[in-house]
């Protein structure tokens, strides 16, 4: 890496807020650590007032106030793309370019899947496994995360 790349990443990591980045190449390792202290929360707990005493409800309107929460679909059986790096999530090469891929489309290993742009980079993001893709879990043009998940693909 240049010098530019290095002020590059400094004002990257600056700017998105993370503490510490650490890149490794062949020869060449580099870790940014920023001196931002991270906001921490402070909860208080404050007294209750007494209420009076409530009539006890009926059986049957007890279970009825009791919010009922399904179950979420199963999504262990499906294997996970992740993002090997921060940046912006971008699923296709352009705006006015189709789409990498769509939910339903089948995809196979070093398939490209996405772009994520990292200090005007753009990566092209191969696939991992061979499957079906499930489910887009990031919005197109929006930052992410380290290992953050962006796709489900059910394995075929």
């Amino acid at each position: 890496m240049d010098i530019k790349q290095i002020q590059d990443l400094i004002r990257f990591v600056s700017k998105s807020g993370v503490n510490e980045v650490s890149i490794e190449q062949k020869d060449f390792k580099i870790t940014i650590k920023t001196n931002e202290v991270q906001p921490q929360v402070i909860s208080a707990t404050i007294p209750a007032q007494t209420a009076p005493a409530a009539l006890p409800l009926p059986l049957a309107a007890a279970a009825a106030a009791e919010p009922v929460v399904p179950a979420g679909p199963d999504t262990s059986k499906y294997l996970t793309i992740k993002s090997p790096m921060i940046g912006t999530f971008y699923r296709s090469a352009s705006p006015d370019k189709p789409l990498f891929v769509n939910v339903g489309d089948e995809i196979k290993t070093g398939s490209v899947v996405c772009i994520i742009e990292a200090m005007k980079l753009f990566n092209e993001i191969e696939s991992e496994v061979s499957g079906r893709i499930v489910k887009v879990l990031v919005d197109n043009a929006s930052p992410v995360e380290y290992d953050q998940p962006l796709f489900l693909v059910e394995p075929i």
